[in-house]
């Protein structure tokens, strides 16, 4: 008996995968996949409403005024995201 494994993906690869699929999707298609996800795609998306990531903002910025925090330098910022780019 012949037995396939499947190998499980990635979360930014089913993401590219269902990008892909909408775009090119049916107009029916898309209001149904939008009806499942539409309660949450409505929820509000600001990010001065989100309280948690305000509170973090606020002790970051106090951690970075008291030198708790060093921060990285610009130049240090770019290489760490440019190198998130080709992963």
């Amino acid at each position: 008996m012949f037995v396939l494994k499947t190998i499980p993906m990635t979360t930014a690869a089913i993401r590219q995968k269902l990008y892909e699929y909408i775009r090119f999707a049916d107009d029916k298609k898309v209001k149904a996949i939008y009806t499942v996800v539409a309660d949450e795609a409505n929820e509000s998306t600001e990010w001065s409403e989100d309280k948690k990531l305000l509170e973090k903002v606020k002790s970051t910025d106090a951690d970075m005024e008291s030198g708790k925090d060093k921060g990285i330098s610009w130049p240090e910022a770019k290489k760490q995201l440019l190198q998130r780019g080709k992963k």
